[in-house]
């Protein structure tokens, strides 16, 4: 009885070739929120699982953990958005000289050489109405998320309301007469129907 051994080629110069590892659910969790904030989406709990495909109860514990980490804040409940991480602002100033030129200066940051820009006046018009496109883009986001905050704190609103107006119906409902019944809307039209087809 003969035995076979198999055995690896080995190319040269060729480094070996690994399994690739998995990716841990908050890794999965992360990069799912950061592709919903390129399109312009609102990363919440239901949109998360459904990207990754994970349940719902590993998503919220996942969220739950990127928030301890600073990865991720809360905004309202179930809907979150990255923390940016950026490095510490630099001083920045701007003054029009004598000759007409503008002068723009970013300093104070360590180990980054301070940089200064001398524009004509072209130039700064120009760099203007760049900014402002910037500008006009955070106030339409701003604008945007505060239009979100309104609306999911209604909709709670709504929901709370239509939850306390059941329960008082439910309380009501074995309390009323037929015709109070009628007069706040207890019962349907088909009822009002059948009860004055028979009184005639």
């Amino acid at each position: 009885m003969t035995e076979t051994t198999q055995q690896q080629i080995a190319t040269p110069g060729a480094e070996p070739i690994e399994p690739t590892k998995p990716i841990p659910s908050t890794e999965r969790v992360y990069c799912a929120v950061r592709d919903l904030r390129s399109v312009d989406q609102i990363a919440t709990r239901e949109t998360v699982a459904e990207l990754t495909g994970l349940k719902l109860s590993i998503v919220d514990d996942r969220l739950r953990a990127l928030v301890d980490d600073n990865r991720l804040k809360r905004l309202l409940r179930g809907i979150y958005e990255l923390v940016e991480t950026y490095p510490p602002t630099r001083n920045i100033s701007k003054t029009i000289l004598d000759s007409g030129y503008v002068m723009i200066e970013f300093t104070g940051r360590k180990g980054v050489p301070d940089v200064v820009l001398h524009l004509t006046p072209d130039e700064d018009r120009a760099l203007s109405m760049l900014s402002v496109g910037s500008a006009g883009q955070a106030i339409l986001i701003n604008s945007t998320n505060q239009h979100l905050y309104l609306a999911t704190e209604l909709a709670a609103k709504v929901e709370a309301q239509g939850r306390e107006l059941k329960s008082m119906r439910d309380l009501l409902q074995g309390k009323l007469d037929a015709r109070q019944q009628d007069l706040l809307g207890f019962t349907g039209p088909e009822d009002a129907v059948f009860r004055e087809g028979s009184k005639a």
